[in-house]
């Protein structure tokens, strides 16, 4: 598989599960109708984020919760489309603990194939849930995926490249940025999701919630090359639809082999002859 059609759904967020769950309905028909492979939801969108949109300490609604999974995954199944769904799940069978932070992955066939755990909590963050351990990749519609949720995906480079260890070319990060007053953090914010994608040449969808007044992130594609490919306007429940080019997805960067890197930095612009001299023996290609 060369091409991917992805979607990242950034759709508003309560702190009620049957609102939420209705919306997750709906875009999981629109992405079905529009021919997406892979549809990515925010952070916590099922039951709302515990920071400022649901109750930070009430008791989570597992049970609820498995019905809406599996209903999803049905859905999934009907639809032949994976997703990747921001969720909670418990972190122990006492009904007191905190929940994970959690993206479900659910496949093509309607299987729920693993679950991310966010390992980086905010201080805010750290009020509300348990923080995860390990970083894991899955494969979806034959190619490998990563996830890494809001704040370990801005703020710490080593998730995303962990991910690409394991083999990923594309990294979905869903969010939830932020119902607080700092705008200032939006090209901040923009910034660092450019960085996760070019400093490791790979794809990177981030999955941003719609949020009002103050959505201090875009939904993003950026390309391996750091540019961008696709962006949703801030402040408006919409689905982004885009196919991406998974031939691009070299991991070049993170690699670091000397003649890949140079094609993502140079193009067409250097010609490999001018720094042929510098590569090891066994990197040197004949020239055409």
């Amino acid at each position: 598989m060369t091409s991917l059609r992805i979607g990242l759904a950034q759709t508003r967020q309560t702190g009620e599960l049957a609102a939420n769950a209705q919306t997750i309905l709906r875009y999981l028909d629109r992405a079905a109708e529009q021919g997406v492979q892979i549809l990515c939801f925010p952070e916590t969108q099922t039951v709302g984020y515990r920071v400022d949109i649901a109750e930070i300490d009430g008791p989570s609604p597992v049970e609820a919760l498995d019905r809406l999974h599996t209903r999803v995954a049905e859905r999934c199944a009907e639809a032949r489309m994976a997703c990747i769904l921001g969720t909670e799940t418990p972190a122990s069978h006492d009904p007191a603990a905190k929940p994970y932070n959690s993206a479900l992955i659910i496949d093509d066939r309607g299987e729920i194939i693993g679950v991310h755990h966010k390992t980086k909590l905010t201080p805010l963050d750290a009020l509300a849930y348990t923080p995860g351990s390990s970083i894991e990749t899955v494969e979806l519609c034959g190619v490998r995926v990563g996830i890494v949720i809001c704040f370990e995906g801005f703020r710490f480079a080593e998730t995303t490249a962990e991910c690409v260890r394991q083999g990923a070319q594309l990294i979905f990060h869903p969010q939830n940025n932020t119902t607080r007053p700092n705008d200032w953090k939006t090209p901040i914010h923009h910034a660092m999701i450019t960085t996760r994608a070019a400093e490791n040449t790979v794809w990177f969808a981030s999955c941003n919630a719609c949020l009002d007044p103050h959505q201090n992130c875009r939904s993003l594609v950026i390309a391996p090359d750091g540019r961008v490919h696709a962006q949703t306007e801030l402040r408006q429940e919409t689905l982004l639809v885009t196919d991406i080019d998974l031939r691009l997805a070299t991991r070049a960067m993170f690699r670091f082999d000397l003649e890949d890197c140079a094609e993502v930095l140079f193009a067409d612009t250097v010609r490999r002859d001018e720094f042929d001299s510098i590569l090891p023996t066994g990197e040197k290609k004949p020239t055409d």
